[in-house]
């Protein structure tokens, strides 16, 4: 059984076991082959049933992905629900030191929008979702239209059809073979059971970016032509990406905006604050890419601390705070650390308390240790250095997802509170 055999297998299944299905597209390649993967099966099978579509629309994209998701949204009415949303949530952004999240279809700002609200939008005006508060995140937006979903459609079991694949990132490998006790559908290893009759499935999790386009060609699916383009400037496959410009994914292509869609960048350069910064110099030195050099006369440390004091005290709050809880974590509670990578950090002369056996699932020792200044290991990313935490100001990686932190404390508990407020209302 091939990939695309799978995925048909797995959707029969997910068809039969469910009565309220929802696909997430966002107009890029993965969510738009499982959602073309949902109309042929409807279509082939002649069920007389609709699923819907869910979209958030982050009104600075390329006019192409605008231009597809409008057509594939308008061309299937007799067998989809659209759910196509506008609304002022909060994105984050990487192309800015003054803000670490910007706010898409604000009403405040409507004289500088890229573009108008689409027709038969769901937006802060036209809405029904009895969930949303100012300041909500797009990830909040997601997790909590599942439970509006099942609950204005009234239904028994409600499953949210995500069109992720394990070879995009370690992150997404990890969502599907993880070894943590999640809650399945009957046992089904690409599903995640949210509470309340919701789920979560990945149906082509096990494709490739070849099979992506295989099955495009093959069986003439309707795609995104800005990858035409992105093919065209010469991008790897593994960078095309079709999400909101201005995150910390997208900073090293977003120059790309100004060839392949002038007009919005026009726009979008006074529509975010460091937009044409980042446009210039994402991808390079300036922005924490490649292999940065030390200023002459500057530790990391002081280097670090003269970058923080650029910043508006906000932010450098933020990141101080950050930087106290990692040292924090390092001397009191310590990760872990591979073998080699103790004995060189040893024979460097470096203060290293190793334990034993380590608490988390590793084969790696456990590791006390004061932050130091930089070093050249091939662990470099796993140990706590000024270089790093350099790196993540450059990158305005507000987050300091390159430390590899996770949300803090008061996100979690957000969070956690609003899923279990709307598990509660089922």
């Amino acid at each position: 059984m091939n990939v695309y055999e799978a995925a048909r297998e797995r959707l029969s299944f997910i068809f039969q076991e469910f009565d309220n299905i929802f696909v997430s597209f966002s107009g890029g390649k993965d969510s738009s082959t499982l959602l073309n993967l949902c109309i042929d099966h409807i279509r082939k099978n002649r069920l007389e049933r609709k699923i819907g579509v869910f979209h958030i629309d982050y009104e600075a994209q390329y006019r192409l992905t605008t231009e597809f998701v409008d057509k594939t949204l308008s061309e299937n009415l007799d067998i989809i629900d659209p759910y196509r949303v506008c609304m002022p949530l909060r994105v984050r952004c990487a192309t800015s030191m003054f803000q670490s999240y910007w706010t898409p279809w604000e009403k405040e700002k409507r004289d500088i929008w890229v573009r108008e609200l689409p027709p038969d939008s769901y937006n802060e005006d036209n809405h029904s979702f009895d969930f949303f508060e100012h300041g909500m995140s797009d990830d909040e937006m997601q997790e909590n239209f599942c439970f509006w979903y099942h609950r204005r459609m009234n239904a028994t079991r409600t499953c949210a059809l995500i069109g992720i694949r394990t070879q995009e990132s370690l992150n997404r490998w990890r969502a599907i073979h993880s070894t943590r006790n999640y809650r399945l559908y009957k046992g089904m290893r690409w599903t995640r059971d949210l509470g309340g009759g919701v789920y979560n499935a990945y149906p082509i999790f096990d494709w490739t970016a070849e099979d992506i386009w295989v099955a495009n060609g093959r069986f003439h699916w309707d795609y995104n032509q800005l990858y035409d383009r992105f093919y065209q400037a010469g991008l790897a496959v593994d960078k095309m990406r079709v999400a909101s410009p201005f995150n910390d994914w997208a900073t090293e292509s977003l120059k790309l905006y100004r060839v392949i869609d002038p007009n919005n960048w026009a726009k979008m350069v006074g529509r975010v604050n460091g937009v044409n910064f980042t446009g210039i110099y994402g991808g390079t030195t300036a922005m924490g890419w490649r292999n940065i050099k030390l200023p002459e006369g500057h530790s990391w440390k002081s280097y670090l601390e003269f970058l923080l004091s650029t910043l508006p005290e906000a932010t450098r709050n933020s990141y101080l705070t950050k930087l106290q809880t990692s040292i924090k974590f390092w001397r009191e509670k310590g990760g872990v650390l591979s073998e080699n990578t103790i004995h060189s950090l040893q024979e460097s002369g470096v203060d290293v308390d190793a334990g034993g056996i380590s608490a988390y699932k590793t084969d790696k020792r456990p590791v006390k240790m004061d932050y130091i200044d930089d070093i050249d290991l091939d662990e470099f990313q796993y140990i706590p250095t000024y270089k790093r935490m350099c790196i993540c100001v450059m990158k305005n990686d507000h987050l300091c997802k390159y430390m590899g932190f996770a949300l803090t404390k008061s996100e979690r508990d957000r969070r956690k509170k609003v899923m279990e407020k709307y598990i509660d209302m089922l």
